[in-house]
């Protein structure tokens, strides 16, 4: 008889592997889940905790004082070089902030997301969890009052404090998420170290957008050479691209390089075979460390992290001006490392200055350099710089200083949103400044203005549009964009094809008329939003439904010396889906883009769907296109776009890959047109939960209520003082 072994009622953790979803079987499907990712859920605070507030309680003196002090004490299970945890307490900061790219904001310091994976276990970030975990004592001495995301960066100011440099100051207020980010990309390779990210092998400029890592797990460029091979011009090339696409142009990124080496060093002494793996892969004993090392003492002078071995400078733990003294007066040579790794090291050097061992008293050793710093010496522009700062080590402190707080706060938004004592007077283009106003409207002023924008000779259509192009750049990845400011008017935006030029301008003349004509002072910015604003509560009111947009006053006007243009580059729209307009046909499903804009904008589903069902019943598609507005009652605030959508009585034809014919079943004729971005509220099966809420008769009011709401929401985006 045979027998059969009795099965585990659960199914091996099917349900809680990572890699073990239902959405497996469809891998096209949309990624709704990145438009809820940072759900209120998932954070153990309570619910009317304020970051903000418990940032202002905190005695920053005391934890600067205590961060300083942790830089030297030592400690027996992971000592620090020298005495002194500077080089790796910077490396940590530089690398959390380090991922930041401007082509969408994303990445970077801003969230404290180096806990988590894949950054918490990416082979650039080897050993860092040694960092954050000497950190823990001073995190849990000070616990709400000062965030990680805070505490990495303020750590990495300290550690240049302690060691002799005086940074320009330092801005609070990045507040911790509490599992990994899904909606960033970081890559299309499928192992640690993988290269796939170009369209042209040896072309640095075909770097894959957004990226601007060269490597899968790497920060910056491999610090080896292109793949590994030694050739600081051609190293020189994807260094330029790739700090480029992080927001730094030539000078800053010599004044980082410099300042990032002026202290610590680089370790691969002993078999890097020999580590053990990363923190998310590592053991359940090994209670989150990763890279356990079985060579020699396992630490000291026998960790391994990037494989170089070596300090770069005479004084690795203290700030000096040795790194251009040495790069430029010696001539350098390719050696391995004792980990295998290709570094550069100097002949026929000084013993005097050769740095000491970190670890073993009274041995010096050969400095070295990667072959990032090798290309500061061959590359001519760089060079220039070099020089520059070699001859003038007053000009190198002041541009490191300005490029490290750049580098470290480059993700946190306009100054506005900066938090704590030491925050610098001088106010940077990267910033975005806007003029503070200094007016304060009445109830009946407000009203007064609405009235005459509904009577200035535009159209509903026109005033939603221009506050709605307005404020659509808004990225809640970096705090960039949004209505305030106005920047729409200036360059580049006053140019952008999605903005559509000439509509706007002659939006702009007229309201450049109200704001002459009316007595009272009055900014762009904010009459470019109540304008949008008084147009809403028309339509509603034309389709039967009293309702009040809200409006808060007090938007300043940039100026075109406020406004890095080529910054604001990257901020432009190359598709919108709530105005059904692409630029051109991309390799990505519109859909898939509307996806991406939303959750930049900080929507979550529902506000995204009330969004696209308001504004094509609205009449505001790009150029007035007629896709996807499914209502014989264009320009009324209705649920109409949703009541059709799911109506039985049409079907849905395609034409090409983004044109769809919508067609009543009993008569075969052509009712209206829709594109892919249109039909993926009919299709998606959650989508299509929300189109058939609002298409309720009981509901009619309620959408409009909710648009109204997710209306609010995109044009208060950037309102840091109303937050």
């Amino acid at each position: 008889m045979e027998t059969t072994k009795l099965k585990c009622p659960f199914h091996h953790g099917e349900n809680t592997i990572s890699n073990h979803t239902n959405m497996n079987w469809w891998p096209e499907s949309l990624n709704l889940d990145i438009l809820h990712q940072h759900d209120r859920k998932t954070q153990p605070t309570d619910e009317h905790f304020n970051y903000r507030e418990e940032f202002k309680k905190l005695d920053f003196e005391a934890l600067k004082n205590d961060l300083k002090q942790l830089m030297t004490d030592s400690q027996d299970w992971w000592p620090a070089d020298w005495g002194h945890y500077g080089g790796l307490m910077i490396r940590m900061a530089w690398h959390a902030a380090g991922t930041y790219r401007v082509a969408d904001g994303r990445g970077g310091a801003n969230t404290g997301n180096q806990r988590f994976a894949p950054l918490n276990s990416w082979p650039d970030n080897a050993n860092l969890d040694k960092a954050r975990r000497l950190l823990w004592p001073i995190k849990k001495k000070y616990g709400n009052k000062i965030s990680w995301a805070d505490l990495f960066i303020l750590a990495g100011n300290m550690a240049y404090e302690s060691m002799g440099f005086k940074t320009i100051g330092f801005g609070g207020g990045r507040e911790d998420i509490w599992h990994p980010e899904k909606d960033i990309y970081w890559g299309p390779e499928k192992e640690w170290l993988g290269k796939s990210r170009y369209q042209e092998v040896g072309n640095s400029e075909t770097l894959e957008n957004p990226l601007a890592a060269v490597q899968m797990g790497l920060i910056y460029v491999n610090p080896e050479g292109v793949d590994g091979k030694p050739n600081p011009l051609r190293t020189a090339q994807d260094v330029r691209v790739t700090f480029k696409r992080m927001a730094m142009n030539d000078e800053e990124t010599v004044a980082l390089i410099a300042g990032g080496h002026t202290v610590g060093k680089a370790h691969g002494n002993g078999d890097p075979s020999l580590l053990g793996p990363n923190p998310e892969g590592a053991d359940i004993h090994e209670q989150g460390l990763g890279w356990k090392n079985t060579n020699g003492k396992g630490n000291a002078e026998n960790t391994i992290t990037s494989g170089l071995e070596g300090a770069w400078t005479t004084t690795p733990h203290q700030w000096n001006h040795t790194y251009f003294y040495l790069l430029l007066n010696y001539d350098w040579e390719l050696k391995k490392s004792p980990a295998g790794a290709w570094q550069w090291e100097p002949v026929n050097i000084k013993e005097e200055d050769k740095p000491f061992d970190a670890h073993i008293s009274g041995v010096r050793r050969n400095p070295i350099m990667t072959d990032a710093d090798m290309a500061i010496k061959f590359d001519p522009e760089y060079r220039k710089i070099a020089e520059k700062f070699y001859h003038d080590s007053k000009a190198f402190e002041d541009a490191f200083a300005k490029a490290w707080f750049k580098l470290t706060h480059r993700d946190l938004g306009p100054k506005s949103r900066y938090l704590g004592p030491d925050i610098p007077k001088e106010d940077f283009v990267w910033q975005d400044p806007i003029p503070t106003v200094n007016y304060s409207l009445s109830e009946d002023e407000i009203e007064n203005l609405k009235k005459i924008l509904l009577h200035s000779g535009l159209s509903l259509s026109e005033l939603i549009t221009t506050a709605w192009d307005s404020a659509r750049t808004f990225r809640c990845s970096d705090y960039r964009g949004g209505a305030n400011g106005a920047r729409i008017r200036l360059e580049p935006q006053i140019h952008w094809e999605g903005n559509e030029p000439m509509r706007l301008k002659k939006v702009l003349k007229k309201l450049e008329e109200i704001q002459m004509q009316y007595p009272q002072k009055v900014s762009i910015a904010d009459l470019i939003v109540l304008g949008g604003c008084a147009a809403i509560e028309k339509a509603a009111s034309n389709a039967g439904f009293n309702i009040h947009v809200p409006f808060v006053q007090g938007r300043g006007d940039a100026t075109q010396e406020m406004t890095d243009v080529e910054s604001f580059q990257y901020l432009e729209p190359i598709h919108d889906g709530f105005r059904n307009w692409l630029k051109k046909h991309y390799p990505i499903k519109p859909e898939h883009l509307l996806i991406d804009r939303a959750q930049l904008m900080g929507l979550t589903a529902p506000e995204m769907t009330v969004l696209i069902g308001g504004m094509r019943v609205l009449g505001t598609n790009y150029g007035g296109s007629l896709h996807g507005v499914f209502t014989d009652r264009i320009g009324l605030l209705t649920n109409d776009f949703f009541v059709n959508i799911t109506d039985m009585r049409y079907t849905w034809q395609p034409v090409d890959e983004n044109l769809y014919h919508i067609i009543d079943r009993k008569n075969g004729q052509l009712k209206w047109t829709a594109t892919r971005v249109d039909l993926i509220f009919g299709s998606n099966s959650i989508l299509r939960a929300y189109s058939e809420f609002y298409a309720q008769d009981d509901n009619k009011e309620k959408f409009i209520r909710d648009f109204v709401k997710a209306w609010t929401k995109i044009m208060n985006a950037d309102r840091y003082d109303l937050k």
